[in-house]
């Protein structure tokens, strides 16, 4: 498996920039992605919100990334849902705005089994116009009791979110996550 992931991070390298946990410790981490894209900044924006398109279904509680939204409003649900009534909500939209062409969405929420640990999370998407097309940057706050060893789980978490940063990037670019 460690080497799938050096090899898709060999293969990925091109188009994304950055992608480090910029500090851990035992009660905290931070991670943070940055890419330029080869689309507008309307069309990243757009690829933002559609989270279904480009989230990996092996990182679902369905087994199906299709069934997630991610609703652009404040308040609004980072949700999954599927048959049965059954739904988790991945994190609450707390900020969207856009001031001189910038333009972020924030939400709260441990992703994973962050939410089981009760470990607080705080996700925030930026996509800024750059003269190569567009500048997405990700940056993932994670706090919770010091026992837990965050800084342990950092780089796991890392893997997992990188992963769906690059394939963000890669939906922005081509319309499909897929390599």
């Amino acid at each position: 498996m460690r080497l799938w992931f050096l090899v898709a991070a060999l293969v990925l390298a091109p188009s994304l920039a950055k992608a480090e946990v910029a500090s851990a410790s035992p009660s905290a981490f931070l991670l943070r992605a940055e890419a330029v894209v080869a689309a507008s900044p309307d069309r990243a924006w757009r690829a933002v919100g559609r989270i279904g398109h480009w989230w990996n279904s092996q990182h679902t509680f369905s087994g199906d990334a299709r069934r997630m939204t991610l609703d652009m409003s404040a308040g609004g649900c980072f949700c999954e849902r599927w048959a049965g009534g059954q739904s988790v909500e991945h994190g609450r939209v707390v900020l969207v705005m856009e001031h001189e062409g910038v333009r972020t969405v924030r939400f709260v929420g441990g992703l994973g089994p962050l939410q089981e640990l009760a470990a607080s999370g705080v996700m925030t998407i930026v996509v800024a116009p750059d003269p190569g097309g567009a500048r997405i940057t990700m940056t993932y706050r994670v706090a919770g009791d010091s026992a837990l060893g965050l800084n342990a789980v950092a780089p796991l978490v890392d893997q997992v979110v990188t992963e769906q940063f690059t394939r963000l990037v890669r939906y922005a670019e081509t319309g499909s996550a897929s390599q």
